[in-house]
């Protein structure tokens, strides 16, 4: 198979989709590897270190598209990289589209494979591919939200870990997931007061058991949460639920219930944000201010640490990438459960019943085109 890797060209996105490793892996298993000119140097590599293993260098994005049988990229596809985008071509990389309606459309009217990093599953219903950026955004979630409660930076000037004879910051995490649970470790360390809501009270015992005492757990209700941001420095939104639109759990209206100057990083913005104010933002311009609250909205937190993101990114990725290039994709689909749930759109047609329901669009099962191995 031809297997073609892009230059990611998102702003301030500067993670790959593969490291020479990978290629190297790949590589020695008869497999051809397209990787763009200069495609790994925001991670690190250069085109030499990836000539060094086999790949071959392509000039433009146009190039590799046009050759290639299966495209491995990070984030989801862009305007200007639709239209490269062929016919049965497989494109498999972070796609979240119940966060954007144009999105979907445009890669419907491709008519690709598109298989979605976020909605591989396990039988445990653990997300592989999502996990290890989900640790990296959560890790970097009270990071940047110590960094915008300073009073220069448009917050309330309150230090997260306080010093003695200081209250440090309340920090309020919505979801006791993997970015939740890493928001709350982060947190703890920098000396926080830290409470973790979740719907889930197994969840709830579990991260009682392994967090510091300065981490609490509630259930999450409305009630609670409306108490939560009224005492919140820091609000942290780690909501999500699988290849579908994040509910919101904090409006507009209760955003008079937080304290002028307080910061809300929304790591869901990615599926649609569980703040209804949230909008996507970029590294270089990642705040804004919504009624005295400072909202951060960055969509691709681990791109600002892209040497860090890429290689646990692509230590998750390439076993899924070597079976689709070793049996097809057709063949891999069939037989591993894990890449049939993260089929999202086949030959135009959505496959993922969350991502037509955000939209009202026709769904069918994948099973319809591609039937379950016996």
């Amino acid at each position: 198979m031809i297997v073609g890797v892009p230059k990611e060209i998102k702003p301030d996105e500067n993670r790959v989709a593969m490291v020479p490793s990978g290629v190297h892996a790949l590589v020695e298993r008869g497999h051809t590897v397209l990787i763009e000119t200069n495609a790994g140097v925001g991670s690190g590599y250069s085109d030499e270190d990836y000539r060094a293993v086999g790949a071959e260098i392509v000039p433009t994005a146009a190039e590799v598209y046009g050759q290639a049988d299966m495209i491995v990229k990070v984030k989801e596809p862009i305007e200007p990289e639709y239209d490269l985008i062929r016919e049965g071509q497989v494109v498999f990389t972070f796609f979240h589209f119940a966060a954007s309606r144009e999105l979907t459309e445009a890669v419907m009217r491709t008519k690709c494979i598109a298989i979605a990093y976020e909605t591989v599953q396990k039988a445990d219903g653990s997300l592989p591919l999502l996990i290890p950026m989900s640790e990296i955004a959560g890790r970097m979630a009270p990071q940047e939200g110590a960094k915008y409660l300073e009073k220069p930076m448009g917050g309330r000037g309150v230090l997260l870990g306080g010093v003695p004879g200081t209250l440090p910051a309340h920090v309020l995490i919505l979801g006791g997931g993997e970015v939740g649970t890493h928001a709350a470790k982060i947190a703890a360390g920098f000396g926080a007061r830290v409470t973790i809501l979740d719907i889930n009270l197994y969840r709830l015992r579990y991260l009682d058991d392994i967090m510091p005492k300065n981490v609490v757990t509630q259930m999450s209700n409305h009630q609670n949460i409306v108490e939560g941001i009224r005492q919140a420095d820091l609000v942290i939104g780690a909501v999500l639920i699988p290849g579908a639109k994040a509910p919101y759990l904090i409006t507009r209206e209760m955003l008079k219930e937080m304290k002028p100057g307080a910061v809300i990083v929304d790591v869901s913005v990615d599926q649609g944000g569980c703040v209804e104010t949230s909008r996507p933002t970029t590294h270089h311009d990642p705040v804004f201010v919504v009624d005295g609250i400072v909202h951060y909205g960055v969509a691709n937190m681990p791109g600002a640490v892209p040497y860090t993101s890429t290689i646990a990114l692509t230590n998750a990725t390439l076993p899924y990438v070597i079976e689709l290039a070793d049996k097809g994709y057709e063949q891999a689909i069939r037989e591993n459960p894990e890449l049939r749930k993260g089929l999202n759109m086949y030959y135009g047609v959505i496959t993922y019943k969350a991502v037509a329901e955000a939209f009202d669009l026709p769904y069918e099962d994948s099973t319809k085109f591609i039937p379950a191995a016996d």
